[in-house]
């Protein structure tokens, strides 16, 4: 905290023009979180859909806002592409021609080994390039879906090329620990490998499990919803997230995707037969053990205690529903 505030002490703002590309849940966020800390003078906000650039204009996010990501970038001393991971590499190559050679470019995707190989062929200095994953989020979208406080105590993973500039790296951390993140700094392979894990199989599964309960022949949607207990309300939580991003997530990372897979598939076999043959102990050990990471993720502070999961109900922002500026759940 220390570190932030001396950030925020500061005489200038650290960069003169931040562009942001695609104004969903993350990139408005970013927006409202750069302008709290003062981290730019210029907020210059791109995105391809003319009803979210009219709303996030009517809310006041930017200082400027522009129908294509060249209009935003240019001039820009840092380019965020807040995209689907799929569409890094039309940004990339859409901005290039308008970059300065020292302008710094990054994003906030789940993946990063696909987001450097797509993006760094066509930036004019890619060793310029410093992408970055928040590790934070929550179900909803779109500008409105946004607050300043959603990086706080979260953290941000960095994950710059091993020839990356010195300067635009030490720039990018700066920024995110301005935003309230902790910031780690790790290869993009060992990123994606851990994402894996972490977020992208939780997903995969509740989109799965989701889909189970909708397809059983026996038992009615209308009961499904009625009766859900709290687990399976928090799966659809996790299913609710936006189809188009993860749609990418699991094409750019179908490597470290298919081996976590593969182990996951391997253990639940090993309850499955527990389960058959009436194991007891080993059911037993097993829940005992991921107990033990549940209480490690609440000591960590990365979640709460509280028995709706950590999470308060939704409250209104505006024409979406979103949840508070505390402490919010992963999606991403």
């Amino acid at each position: 905290m220390a570190d932030r505030q001396a950030l925020l002490d500061r005489q200038a703002p650290l960069f003169g023009r931040v562009a942001i590309v695609g104004i969903g849940l993350i990139g408005s966020s970013l927006a409202r979180a750069i302008a709290r800390a003062g981290l730019s003078a210029e907020i210059a906000i791109a995105d391809r859909d003319p009803a979210a650039l009219a709303r996030a204009e009517a809310l006041g996010l930017g200082t400027s806002y522009h129908a294509t990501a060249a209009e935003a970038a240019k001039g820009a001393d840092l380019v965020i592409a807040c995209v689907p991971v799929g569409a890094c590499g039309p940004v990339a190559a859409e901005i290039a021609p308008v970059l300065s050679a020292t302008a710094i470019v990054s994003d906030v995707g789940s993946v990063k080994g696909s987001v450097i190989r797509q993006m760094a062929p066509l930036l004019p200095n890619p060793r310029r390039l410093v992408p970055a994953h928040p590790v934070a989020g929550t179900e909803q979208s779109g500008p409105d879906a946004g607050f300043a406080e959603l990086f706080d105590n979260r953290w941000c993973i960095l994950t710059p090329p091993e020839d990356a500039d010195a300067d635009a790296v030490e720039k990018v951390v700066a920024l995110w620990r301005a935003c309230g993140a902790n910031v780690e700094v790790m290869a993009s392979d060992h990123h994606d490998l851990v994402l894996a894990i972490t977020s992208h199989l939780p997903h995969l599964i509740a989109y799965n499990i989701v889909g189970t309960a909708a397809d059983l022949e026996e038992v009615t949607q209308s009961e499904v919803i009625k009766f859900s207990a709290g687990g399976f309300r928090d799966f659809t939580r996790i299913a609710a997230s936006d189809p188009t991003m993860w749609r990418d997530v699991f094409l750019h990372n179908k490597d470290a995707v298919l081996e976590v897979l593969g182990r996951f598939s391997e253990d639940l076999a090993a309850l499955q037969r527990a389960i058959r043959w009436g194991d007891g102990e080993q059911l037993f050990d097993v829940f005992t053990r991921t107990r033990a990471i549940r209480r490690g993720i609440i000591a960590a502070g990365q979640d709460t205690a509280s028995p709706d999961f950590g999470r308060r109900p939704a409250v209104e922002a505006g024409p979406a529903a979103v949840e508070p500026p505390v402490k919010a759940a992963k999606a991403s």
